[in-house]
C-alpha cells in the first residue's frame, strides 16, 4: 500500500524540486522512504497541484529554471557531507555513501598513502554564472516590456485611427 502524500510533503517536495531538478533527491529530502523514493517523486509531479506549486516556485525565484538551480547549489550549497568523507578514518559503507549529499564535488579520487582527494566546483565561478544569467533574464524582462509597452502604443493609435 502507497504511502498517503501530505500537503506538506508536497510543499517540502515541490521546494526540494525547485532547487535540486532531481524528483527523487527531493522526496527523500521531504521525507519520503528512500527505497521508493524515485516512485514517490514522480507520483508527486503528477499531482497538478504539486505542478502548479513548482511552477509558482520557479517563478518566484527566478525564470532560469533548473540551470539556475544547479548554479545556486554549487554557490550556496552545504559540502559538510565532503568533509566528513575527507576527515572519515575508513571508507564510509556504500549505504552510507549513497546518503551522502556530494552535489558540490567537482572530482573524488583515492591518493596513494591511502587517503582521499576531493576537489569541490568553484563557488565564484557558480555565483559569476549565476549573476550572468539573472542578468540576461533582467535583460529579456526589459525588452519584454518595451515591446508590450510600444504594442499598447500602437493599439491606442488605431483606437484614435478607427473614431476619426
Amino acid at each position: 500500500m502507497q504511502k498517503k502524500i501530505t500537503k506538506e510533503m508536497c510543499e517540502s517536495f515541490c521546494c526540494h524540486y525547485v532547487t535540486t531538478g532531481n524528483a527523487e533527491e527531493a522526496a527523500v529530502r521531504a521525507g519520503f522512504d528512500r527505497n521508493n523514493a524515485l516512485e514517490e517523486g514522480i507520483r508527486c509531479l503528477k499531482s497538478k497541484g504539486c505542478r502548479s506549486t513548482i511552477n509558482s516556485l520557479r517563478e518566484l525565484l527566478s525564470d532560469s529554471g533548473t540551470v539556475a538551480a544547479g548554479l545556486r547549489r554549487l554557490a550556496f550549497g552545504n559540502c559538510s557531507d565532503a568533509v566528513y568523507l575527507v576527515f572519515a578514518d575508513e571508507l564510509p559503507p556504500a549505504d552510507v555513501i549513497a546518503k551522502l549529499d556530494l552535489f558540490n564535488v567537482s572530482e573524488l579520487k583515492r591518493v596513494k598513502g591511502g587517503g582521499v582527494e576531493v576537489k569541490l566546483f568553484d563557488r565564484m565561478k557558480a555565483l559569476e554564472k549565476l549573476f550572468e544569467l539573472e542578468n540576461s533574464f533582467s535583460e529579456k524582462n526589459k525588452a519584454d516590456g518595451l515591446i508590450k509597452a510600444l504594442a499598447s502604443h500602437n493599439d491606442e493609435e488605431d483606437e484614435c485611427l478607427d473614431n476619426q
